[in-house]
């Protein structure tokens, strides 16, 4: 499926989503903290999807969201969080999450909004191409022949 990374400064939250993506089949290429070690590292690995958990949604963690969406533009980005709510979910959205992950894990749940998500998500890619490839679908096209 598709290569993760875990970002969660509490280990055994790492670990325990660790093994639910893998059981859901994603490959899980690394986890850590918040250090730029661990940032680095993650950059250098390209994941297609990054959760991540920001602790309190103040302007250092806000931040990283910035900086995670700025260095890997095409990686999916999940915010992972026990508590989640409006402002939090906008805040997060504009700083480029595509989803959300509660805490404490449900397996079923976090792997359904991760598949649920890249449906939503090429849904609309699909529709952009279609919009895209024809500006005036209701108006027929002229052929020459």
């Amino acid at each position: 499926m598709l290569r993760a990374y875990i970002l969660d400064n509490q280990a055994v939250a790492r670990n325990l989503l660790a093994t639910v993506l893998a059981n859901g089949g994603h490959e899980v290429v690394g986890d850590g903290n918040y250090s730029t070690t661990n940032l680095a590292k993650m950059v250098k690995l390209h994941p297609q999807i990054v959760c991540v958990d920001i602790g309190e949604a103040d302007q250092s963690g806000l931040t990283l969201l910035e900086t995670l969406h700025e260095q890997l533009p095409k990686a999916l980005i999940f915010l992972v969080s026990a508590k989640l709510d409006a402002e939090v979910i906008q805040a997060a959205q504009s700083r480029g999450v595509v989803g959300f992950i509660v805490k404490p894990f449900n397996a079923v749940a976090v792997l359904t909004s991760i598949r649920n998500t890249i449906l939503r998500i090429a849904t609309q890619s699909r529709q952009k191409q279609k919009d895209g490839s024809n500006p005036d679908s209701s108006t027929p096209t002229a052929t020459t022949e």
